[in-house]
């Protein structure tokens, strides 16, 4: 293959998609509102974690200063949850991650997130559906447990399930069922199970600070001892103590962050709202309200229980199990747990559901886009879904849950959707300095169909970057101080380079933190002085991209504090990555050389954007924009 061979080639790894919301009617059926968006985000993010984790983490980790956990957490989720809101703003079709990917940085990236999150929400309702099976059989008296042990085991090594989860299919299947009798069903359902979920939280909300005392919070040493007979105290120090120092920080700042690192993923899920925007009827704005609005409501119940759990009893004291159970059994109501069950299994049916919505969406989207089968892009005519894509997404779930241990495949999930996060993030940052419209995503930020005549004519002025005279000028301009308030072509270009840069850098720093943290602890001179070289390189970049001019495109709603607010969130994303062990990134690599075989045998050759005779893109959307202008 020669030079030119190869530049074609990395050309379709990069060709954008070009999408034209205002002359395409979308296939499915828009029917949600954005109280739907919502309570699809709550149910989704909102799962059996929160009857769980916080447990876990006040215990192991945080104790009562878990409150501080959840909101560091939160706040690195909103992060993400801005960005997302953004683009929903800008792109509101079917896709989420995977559509606001191949709009900016090519098709490659974009097919890598789709197939990564297909893989998220797979493993996640798998294991989410075992979960319920598990629930329910805990409540009957492990009933289904003892009959599939005594006639249904499977001696297999390896990943298989020590016997086949049969009510798991049957969850999935009757899930599945709903899913294709119509979107507006589903959201009813599931609206039921959120409310009921939050009105449990609430419950046991009221009923910890009805019953807790604040003495729980400022707990002593000695209290630890009395009650744990430690009997070594007097060769202990307080620092190798297991249950910590005591006091509201018994761990100390350091478990504060740790427990965050695991209470972040409490917050994943609120990007299934991305998936539903040709599904809204007024996606510009319901998105963003959906996506904040959830975020904000599960921080309140995460923060909430947490300080409940930690006000009724110590925080030693807790089952890492079955916190809540334990915490009513402390303060003498034991009548509660009926709450308490029918709450976990409402939020494990939410949280099903929220896990089995978006990956038909996606798959459908990549279908028809051409990058999978397209068979997959079926839509039902009489209820206007994905339905070819929801039997075949539900078919593989529910034959994972039936065969298959998920306990050491449930980080490949937080793979997906981290580097789902990441792209996002660098998309914003990418598009917002942009002069050219590499679609029509800057001008779908409004929320009625009909283009502006004045932002028409704007639009028609922002091409004037692409003059040679004014682009010659800007050449002389500088970097870090640019005369010109618009975009230029050369701003966008130093926008690019710095954001590769940017991603760079934060790879680097993340992985030498991991790797070298002994060293870090012990305050090695020469760790600690790569690791300040990498940060104000990071610094520097950010400020070079923090000079050149925005876009001034109305949305209906923009990522505040950019470049900042976007640099952190890749930076959280890839940091969390990077504490993934080595065995999730060896499946991760056999996932994806999978997808390549797909991708580059079928996907490349069938993909819409794949049109010999098509004009080069900016040209192509040069005349798309003035077409619709006219």
């Amino acid at each position: 293959m020669g030079c030119h061979g190869l530049l074609n080639f990395g050309k379709k790894l990069l060709r954008r998609k070009v999408v034209n919301w205002t002359r395409e009617e979308s296939k499915l059926s828009r029917c949600l509102n954005t109280f739907d968006l919502v309570a699809l985000g709550v149910g989704s993010t909102l799962g059996a974690g929160v009857y769980i984790l916080a447990g876990a983490v006040a215990r192991e980790n945080a104790g009562p200063a878990i409150v501080i956990s959840f909101l560091i957490a939160a706040l690195a989720s909103v992060l993400a949850g801005l960005c997302y809101a953004e683009f929903g703003a800008r792109v509101p079709k079917t896709g989420s991650a995977y559509l606001y990917s191949y709009v900016t940085v090519g098709e490659l990236l974009a097919f890598i997130t789709g197939w990564n999150l297909i893989l998220s929400y797979v493993i996640g309702t798998s294991s989410v559906a075992r979960a319920w099976s598990a629930t329910f059989d805990e409540l009957i008296g492990k009933h289904i447990e003892r009959f599939c042990q005594e006639h249904m085991t499977m001696n297999a090594p390896g990943v298989l399930a020590e016997y086949p989860d049969i009510f798991s299919v049957l969850i999935i299947f009757i899930l599945t069922g709903l899913l294709t009798c119509g979107v507006k069903e589903s959201a009813m359902v599931n609206k039921i199970f959120t409310c009921i979920n939050v009105l449990v939280l609430g419950f046991v909300m009221v009923s910890g600070f009805v019953k807790g005392s604040v003495k729980n919070w400022h707990l002593t040493i000695d209290d630890i001892y009395n009650t744990t007979n430690a009997s070594c105290r007097d060769n202990q120090t307080q620092v190798d103590l297991k249950h910590g120092v005591g006091g509201f920080m018994p761990f100390g700042f350091n478990g504060v962050l740790s427990g965050a690192a695991t209470c972040f993923y409490a917050f994943v899920g609120f990007d299934c709202i991305a998936t539903t925007g040709e599904e809204v009827k007024n996606p510009q704005k319901a998105i963003p309200i959906g996506i904040v609005a959830s975020l904000l409501i599960c921080f309140v119940a995460y923060f909430g229980v947490s300080a409940a759990l930690t006000l009724m009893m110590p925080y030693y004291l807790l089952d890492p199990n079955s916190p809540l159970p334990n915490a009513f059994q402390y303060v003498g109501w034991e009548g509660a747990n009926y709450a308490v069950a029918v709450g976990s299994l409402c939020a494990l049916s939410a949280s099903l559901l929220g896990s089995m919505f978006p990956m038909p969406r996606v798959i459908y989207a990549m279908a028809e886009d051409g990058l999978l089968f397209k068979c997959l892009a079926t839509v039902s005519k009489r209820t206007k879904t994905p339905a070819v894509a929801t039997a075949t997404s539900g078919a593989v779930a529910a034959a994972m849950a039936f065969l298959f241990d998920l306990k050491d495949l449930v980080d490949l999930m937080s793979i997906g959707t981290l580097l789902a996060y990441s792209l996002v993030a660098a998309c914003v940052l990418v598009l917002r300095y942009q002069p050219e419209q590499p679609n029509l995503a800057y001008q779908m930020a409004r929320t009625t169909e009909e283009p502006d005549p004045n932002e028409c004519a704007s639009t028609s002025e922002s091409q004037a970057p692409f003059l040679p005279e004014e682009e010659e000028n800007d050449s002389r301009k500088g970097i870090l101080f640019p005369q010109n308030s618009d975009p230029s072509k050369l701003s966008g270009l130093v926008v690019n380079i710095s954001s590769c840069l940017i991603g760079l850098l934060i790879v680097s720093c993340c992985s030498f933190t991991v790797l070298g943290k002994e060293l870090l602890i012990k305050g090695t001179a020469w760790a600690i002085a790569v690791i300040a070289v990498l940060v104000l390189f990071c610094l520097v970049v950010g400020l070079i991209i923090w000079r050149q001019p925005e876009s001034k495109t109305k949305l209906s709603f923009k990522v505040p504090l950019l470049p900042l607010l976007p640099i952190l969130s890749i930076f959280v994303n890839v940091y969390l990555m990077m504490q993934l062990d080595k065995g999730t990134w060896i499946r991760f690599a056999v996932w994806m050389f999978l997808g390549f075989i797909i991708y580059f045998a079928y996907g490349m050759g069938h993909s819409v954007e794949a049109t010999d005779s098509a004009p080069p893109d900016s040209e192509r959307n040069t005349d798309s924009n003035l077409d619709n202008c006219k």
